[in-house]
C-alpha cells in the first residue's frame, strides 16, 4: 500500500509539474534543468534494457530493476521482486528471440523518481514454430534513482496492433 501511495503521489505531482512547465519559459523552471541532467543516465538504462533483451540475457536484465521492481507483460502475471522477475524472464527468453530498437517518447523526471514512454518495434522470432513476426509495443518505465542509479521500478508493455 505505502508504494501505491507514493506512486500516486509521484504521478500527481508529475503532471502538476507537467502543467506548470507549459505556462513557463524553459529557463525558469528548476524541474527542467532536473531532467535535462537526469535524461542522458535513464536514457543509457532503457537502452541497456534494449540490449538486453535482444540478447535474451536474464543476467543483463535483472541488475537494471530494483529489488522490489515489477514487471507486468501483456496476457501474463504481475512478476514481483527479483526471484520473479528472474523466474518471468528467462520464461520469455525461453519462449521467444527479440530483435527490437527503442524510441523514446518521452521522460518526466521528479526527484529520484521518473517515468518513461517508449515504443519498441522490430520483429520476435518464436522458438516453437522457427516463425518470425512483426513486433511492435508501447511500454510505460517508472523509475526510482537507488543509491545515484536509475532503475525500473515497474515496466508494464502493451501490443500495438
Amino acid at each position: 500500500m505505502k508504494h501505491l501511495t507514493l506512486f500516486a503521489v509521484l504521478f500527481v505531482s508529475v503532471a502538476a509539474c507537467q502543467n506548470k512547465t507549459e505556462n513557463q519559459s524553459v529557463n525558469s523552471n528548476p524541474n527542467t534543468m532536473e531532467q535535462t541532467n537526469e535524461k542522458p543516465a535513464i536514457e543509457k538504462l532503457l537502452f541497456s534494457y534494449r540490449d538486453a533483451l535482444n540478447k535474451s540475457d536474464v543476467n543483463k536484465v535483472l541488475p537494471l530493476y530494483t529489488n522490489d521492481g515489477v514487471f507486468m507483460p501483456s496476457n501474463a502475471p504481475s512478476a514481483i521482486g527479483q526471484e520473479q522477475v528472474k523466474a518471468a524472464y528467462a520464461f520469455v527468453f525461453s519462449q521467444i528471440q527479440l530483435n527490437i530498437e527503442f524510441y523514446i517518447d518521452e521522460i518526466v523526471v521528479n526527484g529520484d523518481y521518473a517515468f518513461a514512454r517508449t515504443m519498441s518495434k522490430g520483429t520476435t522470432l518464436i522458438h516453437a514454430n522457427k516463425q518470425t513476426v512483426a513486433e511492435e509495443n508501447r511500454e510505460l518505465f517508472v523509475l526510482q534513482k537507488t543509491n545515484g542509479q536509475w532503475k525500473i521500478a515497474r515496466y508494464m508493455f502493451n501490443k500495438m496492433k
